[in-house]
């Protein structure tokens, strides 16, 4: 396990980070209440795995889980999409500080489409800062299927950036795709929206925390 690996060696063999694995799959537990679980039940454990050597270390193995289904080639995902933005260069940065200057070079943003169940990327898209996340939902879509074929997506998730009527209408209405989009906040059922966006809306603003239960928002 620790053969020629850099920096310090590993305290926990894989065997004991894949039962913690399992653990977390079969309880359905979020990686902290999962090393809750393992501080209160391995008393006896000389040392106790961190939240982090828990989250690395299972996402570095492979962790097979057999639930007793047949693996359909057309499996049906669901995809959570975010962005984050980078800097072009430093350069400059401490001038900048030393004399308050406000020197704005803009950054990029990388936008994302995830698989929930599995981690990886499936599509990226690269922008400059002035294109909005609602901008990119279609070719991130596009991306996912294109890259995977025979994968069919069952539900895009993402945060408030991604509220647009168009979204709404393109996911659902031209690729079958469940939307589960959190609206904006000042969001009113209205004629120039479409039926999916209203009902996400009455939805939302009748009970919030109804809808993220009942949709799953919480995935990603």
């Amino acid at each position: 396990m620790n053969k020629n690996k850099k920096g310090k060696p590993f305290v926990f063999p894989n065997s004991f980070i894949l039962v913690i694995g399992y653990i977390r799959h079969f309880f359905h537990l979020p990686y902290r209440q999962t090393e809750g679980i393992i501080n209160a039940t391995g008393k006896s454990l000389p040392s106790k795995p961190s939240y982090g050597q828990i989250c690395k270390r299972i996402n570095r193995l492979r962790v097979n889980i057999n639930d007793g289904r047949v693996n359909d080639v057309d499996e049906y995902i669901i995809i959570a999409a975010d962005s984050i933005g980078i800097k072009v260069t430093n350069r400059g940065q401490w001038m900048d500080e030393k004399w308050n200057v406000l020197n704005r070079k803009g950054y990029l943003k990388i936008h994302v489409a995830v698989s929930i169940k599995t981690k990886e990327i499936l599509a990226l898209e690269i922008t400059d800062e002035k294109v909005h996340d609602s901008k990119v939902v279609k070719n991130l879509v596009e991306g996912v299927l294109n890259n995977n074929p025979g994968v069919k997506i069952k539900s895009f998730i993402g945060d408030g950036a991604y509220d647009s009527n168009e979204n709404f209408k393109y996911l659902k209405e031209e690729k079958r795709i469940q939307p589960i989009i959190k609206v904006k906040r000042n969001s009113i059922v209205s004629s120039k929206n479409g039926n999916v966006r209203n009902r996400e809306v009455q939805l939302q603003t009748k009970d919030y925390h109804k809808w993220k239960k009942k949709r799953r928002y919480g995935q990603r």
